[in-house]
């Protein structure tokens, strides 16, 4: 799959499978991943193990990994005491590795490199967003820089306000690049920020994302907000849940055993049934996750 076809591959009802979780994952493996600058903290210490984790999703089956660039903008770095300078050269890190996992692990198949976008502020406190005029600004950059460094498309995830999703649909529309926005909810109704859902579906629509997404929320609430973004648009549809969840006091993540890769897979047909063509894992999701979907569902989903 080449950056050129990647809107074809929906327009063809095919599925396309994400990656799993980047800053569990390297939790779950020994990593520190201290805030604020979470999974973005082993690009300065363990890029080997950054590279590891890309190459085991694309063996187990991910047809887009996303490149380790969720906390790599220059308010994150500063936020971490470090020069924000730095944020250039950790983003362009983070691709590079992704571009080696792909070239060391893809075979012949072609696996696209995402660039995350994420909120500049918190995930959790929708109400730190900046104003629309600096979001922009700054989506925008980061959007651009990504571009240059190579990345195949754009992912905007984890937006927990309408304004922030769409000055960050903005700025990555701006590259050219196709582009998948990602929304994190409250329940099946309503965005984190508590503005609705379907609000926050038709604020973006006339950006043209070429799909609307919603990530790190359980399995069943992606479930129930797939309906409600059915109900709002015709845009390729998609979600890339948890498995457990946060502890916001502890600042830690709360790994669930229960979901297992098979159970994951089992609900992802729930998924698929409520409109869902591009599905993978959000955190507390390994490479086994990624597997047992691949296994599981089918390659094309609509005749």
């Amino acid at each position: 799959m080449s950056r050129n076809n990647f809107r074809s591959r929906l327009n063809r009802g095919e599925l396309i499978l994400l990656d799993g979780a980047m800053g569990t994952e390297l939790e779950r493996r020994g990593i520190p991943t201290p805030l604020p600058l979470w999974s973005a903290a082993a690009l300065l210490d363990h890029p080997d193990q950054v590279r590891e984790i890309h190459e085991d999703y694309v063996r187990a089956g991910a047809d887009v990994i996303t490149a380790d660039t969720f906390r790599t903008t220059p308010r994150a770095l500063e936020k971490a005491g470090r020069a924000r300078e730095e944020a250039r050269v950790l983003t362009q890190r983070a691709v590079a590795l992704a571009g080696e996992a792909t070239d060391r692990a893809r075979g012949a198949r072609e696996v696209l490199v995402a660039g995350a976008l994420a909120p500049l502020e918190d995930c959790y406190r929708p109400e730190l967003t900046p104003d629309a005029e600096l979001a922009l600004r700054e989506h925008t950059e980061q959007a651009s820089f990504l571009a240059r460094c190579g990345v195949d498309l754009i992912l905007a995830e984890t937006m927990n306000s309408i304004a922030e999703a769409m000055a960050a649909v903005r700025g990555a529309k701006a590259t050219g690049l196709p582009v998948l926005v990602s929304f994190i909810c409250k329940d099946g109704r309503e965005v984190l920020s508590g503005e609705s859902l379907e609000d926050a579906v038709r604020a973006v629509e006339p950006l043209k994302p070429d799909a609307v997404l919603v990530n790190c929320v359980g399995p069943e609430t992606a479930a129930e907000c797939l309906l409600t973004m059915g109900r709002a648009t015709r845009v390729p549809l998609g979600c890339y849940p948890n498995a457990g969840e946060p502890d916001l006091d502890k600042r830690a993540w709360c790994f669930d055993p229960s979901w297992t890769p098979e159970r994951f897979a089992e609900v992802a047909g729930t998924w698929l049934a409520r409109g869902a063509q591009i599905i993978g894992g959000c955190c507390g999701t390994g490479p086994e996750h990624i597997r047992a979907l691949r296994l599981a569902l089918p390659p094309v989903l609509v005749e």
